[in-house]
């Protein structure tokens, strides 16, 4: 028996995708060319699977304040703010965020993933009670896990599901935390937040929304689904990511609570974890300022999510239910799924594939993430291959070409 021994079904199932043709969980990109295409194995590939939501990896405003930062202070800060102290631009860069969610309180983590795992464990304990969404993402999971709290799951999206646990649980004095997410990064779909917020209050709860995906996409000023739904003053921690919609790598959480600030003692992944460099905090600061100023990139993103979504499903494609950023298109068989998403990849379409057990329901998806910096000729490029290859693959029905808006 070896350590390895445990994944022998995991090792299986990886020597079928190499089978397969091109390992879509170890794609090489030789060379970015724009925010939306790369070359990928020598060929110039029109990129669908990057959460670049605004196209501002290639801002030349975020390049330049970074180029700035990094010929004024360096590489890196060599260590967490605990031990080497915060530099002026953590401090500025919280307070920019606190005040664009008119917040009193910010903490700026070095990835998306530390904010879930570091908070989550911190917040709810032993003694305490954690109620999540059936379909939350791996760091929500493992934040639970690893503060060990008492987990209890209600079915995705079902506020009355939710209820009904929530009634359910011991009346023991314990402080009870609800998380949802504003969109959900596998279908797309938007939580119920309203529902949701009347459930909290009903019972007392604390409730943290994950606006990794919703932050620059919904909501008035781009805040994310608690500012769509007009719910923000019954949210407690918000938590968000600099990976999506600002084109960097980072993450953070607000707060209006008054205790908050007790966390940076308190959190590990945050104490424990070198701080992000100066070059990072200057491309998200402008990249915040950009996406305050221009508010026509969410307006493009949203009509290019509308065209995509609204030709893979007039194709017959299964997609989502709700029209954001994300369009997967759901496949049965997971070894469709997989010369599906080759043949794509072959047409010059990279695409994100999601495999079972990490997707909902148990089907395959084809995970498309729209930009604003998408084309419409590319949104129509797109849906023109999907078309091609769905035919091919049998997920389509042959027969002759359907008109789809180029």
């Amino acid at each position: 028996m070896t350590l390895y021994a445990k994944f022998a079904d995991l090792a299986g199932r990886y020597r079928a995708l190499n089978a397969a043709g091109h390992n879509p969980f170890q794609v090489n990109v030789d060379q970015i060319l724009s925010p939306t295409e790369a070359m990928v194995n020598g060929r110039r590939t029109l990129m669908v699977g990057t959460n670049n939501y605004l196209g501002l990896t290639f801002d030349p405003d975020s390049i330049a304040a970074a180029e700035a930062a990094l010929r004024e202070e360096g590489t890196g800060t060599t260590g967490s703010r605990i031990a080497n102290g915060s530099y002026g631009a953590h401090r500025r860069l919280e307070g920019e965020i606190a005040t664009y969610y008119d917040r009193r309180h910010c903490m700026v983590f070095s990835t998306g993933y530390q904010v879930n795992l570091g908070l989550i464990s911190t917040l709810a304990g032993p003694n305490d009670h954690v109620i999540i969404d059936a379909d939350s993402h791996a760091s929500i999971y493992d934040g639970c896990r690893l503060g060990g709290a008492k987990i209890t799951r209600f079915k995705h999206n079902d506020a009355a599901d939710l209820d009904r646990r929530l009634a359910r649980l011991p009346q023991d004095g314990a402080s009870c935390l609800i998380i949802v997410e504003g969109i959900y990064s596998m279908l797309g779909d938007i939580a119920p937040l309203r529902e949701i917020v009347a459930v909290k209050r009903r019972h007392g709860a604390y409730l943290m929304v994950d606006e990794a995906h919703s932050m620059g996409v919904l909501g008035r000023t781009g805040r994310g689904l608690a500012e769509e739904a007009d719910v923000e003053a019954d949210v407690d921690f918000i938590v968000g990511t600099f990976s999506k919609s600002l084109g960097a790598v980072g993450g953070y959480c607000v707060s209006d609570h008054d205790e908050f600030e007790l966390l940076r003692v308190a959190c590990r992944s945050y104490m424990f974890t070198a701080s992000l460099p100066p070059s990072i905090m200057a491309s998200v600061s402008q990249a915040l300022r950009t996406l305050q100023r221009r508010p026509e990139l969410r307006t493009r993103l949203m009509a290019n999510a509308r065209a995509l979504h609204g030709g893979l499903a007039g194709l017959g494609f299964s997609v989502g239910p709700q029209v954001t950023p994300v369009v997967a298109v759901q496949i049965d068989e997971v070894e469709t799924a997989i010369r599906f998403w080759n043949a794509l990849l072959d047409s010059s379409v990279y695409v994100n594939m999601a495999l079972p057990p990490a997707t909902p329901n148990g089907v395959a998806l084809m995970r498309c993430s729209v930009s604003a910096a998408h084309s419409r000729k590319q949104i129509g490029t797109i849906i023109g291959v999907f078309e091609d290859v769905g035919r091919t693959v049998g997920v389509l029905p042959e027969r002759a070409r359907r008109a789809v808006a180029r």
